[in-house]
């Protein structure tokens, strides 16, 4: 399986997109990106780790691009918005690429250049796009949180809507039955 790390905003939001994406077998939320070994949550959120919240998506590249996974990731958050994505802000919320190669490295940069030359508004993308160097898993309790939480309000006011999106943009990608 091929793997891909994105941050874009709060993992919750990233792993409930990516979980209903065709080829992808494994969507884990986690942290990278910092300086901290075995960071926690609390430590995460004061900004001082360096670390993004990220999720970490196993898939299989013969029923998914990493091209697909790019479009969808930037269609599913801004990444013209530093440190922040909606009322979630600080670093640890930052538009992140974490690469494991070059050829993700170019695929990455090439997609940021294409956006940022399409632009109109003349908000340049401000996605990092950083070497992987370690990736920690969250929290057990941050694992399939909106499966477990589908009622509470941050689920209903910010994924379900990014979930639509995703269902109405992107049908070509879905898994089936989605």
């Amino acid at each position: 399986m091929a793997q891909a790390y994105f941050g874009g905003g709060c993992f919750w939001c990233q792993e409930s997109v990516f979980k209903i994406i065709k080829g992808v077998t494994a969507v884990i939320s986690g942290y990278a990106g910092g300086n901290q070994a075995n960071p926690t949550y609390e430590q995460v959120c004061t900004g001082q780790t360096g670390h993004a919240e990220v999720v970490k998506i196993e898939y299989d590249e013969k029923e998914i691009s990493y091209q697909d996974l790019l479009t969808v990731f930037f269609a599913t958050h801004d990444p013209t918005t530093l440190n922040r994505q909606g009322n979630d802000v600080g670093t640890q919320y930052r538009s992140i690429i974490l690469y494991q190669n070059l050829n993700q490295k170019q695929e990455a940069q090439n997609f940021i250049d294409k956006l940022n030359s399409e632009t109109k508004a003349g908000q340049p993308i401000v996605t990092e796009v950083k070497a992987l160097a370690e990736f920690y898993p969250a929290e057990d309790y941050h694992q399939n949180y909106f499966e477990k939480n589908p009622n509470k309000i941050y689920c209903t006011v910010t994924i379900n809507p990014k979930l639509k999106k995703v269902k109405e943009k992107f049908s070509h990608l879905l898994k089936p039955g989605i």
